[in-house]
């Protein structure tokens, strides 16, 4: 199956934001964040947004302000990702969030856990700094790591789990930080098994 994916903008904060879409706009959403190094596109490129629309879902991929094709703006991070759902119409997506985009998820998922189905943590930064509002937070939440991850240690994934009681671990065998581009099969594989385990058809 070939899908089409979407590029397109939007303003936020007086500000341009791109993003990429694949899938059926009333399909359960995922929304893919990205690291310092990546943008939207990484998920095209590896065929993520591909692979989640094909299993039925709404891929949507964000370049956060500042990167890619999208201008700098004054909001919030939480702010940002309130402003990003509800111009997209996207309710109660899965985030997926790797290393940067911490930033961003991890304070959301403090303040506005009840928006979201589900939090896919990819070793994302700020666990520490977040670690009291994240605490007893109930989302489904699978914290997926590379076992060579030299910028956000492993151990990270262990203070989410003590953090958020519905969380699970995975490590991936010899990748590193951005354990997506190394081990990508080994990741869509989690990714689907966890997406699948919180929406049933």
């Amino acid at each position: 199956m070939n899908l089409k994916i979407k590029s397109d903008c939007i303003t936020i904060g007086g500000g341009k934001i791109h993003y990429l879409e694949a899938g059926q706009a009333t399909a359960p959403p995922i929304l893919f964040l990205h690291g310092a190094s990546f943008k939207a596109q990484t998920w095209q490129e590896i065929g993520s947004l591909q692979l989640l629309a094909e299993k039925g879902y709404r891929s949507v991929a964000v370049d956060l302000p500042g990167y890619g094709n999208s201008e700098k703006i004054s909001l919030c991070a939480t702010e940002f990702i309130l402003s990003l759902l509800e111009q997209l119409d996207i309710n109660q997506p899965i985030i997926v969030s790797p290393s940067m985009s911490g930033s961003y998820s991890l304070p959301f998922v403090a303040n506005y856990s009840e928006k979201l189905r589900g939090f896919v943590a990819v070793a994302p930064v700020g666990i520490t700094r977040y670690g009291e509002q994240l605490k007893g937070i109930e989302l489904p939440t699978l914290a997926i790591w590379g076992s060579n991850d030299l910028i956000v240690p492993p151990q990270q994934a262990d203070l989410l789990l003590e953090l958020m009681p519905e969380a699970r671990k995975v490590i991936l065998p010899d990748a590193g930080h951005a354990c997506y581009m190394r081990s990508t099969d080994k990741f869509h594989e989690y990714l689907i098994n966890f997406v699948e385990s919180i929406n049933h058809f």
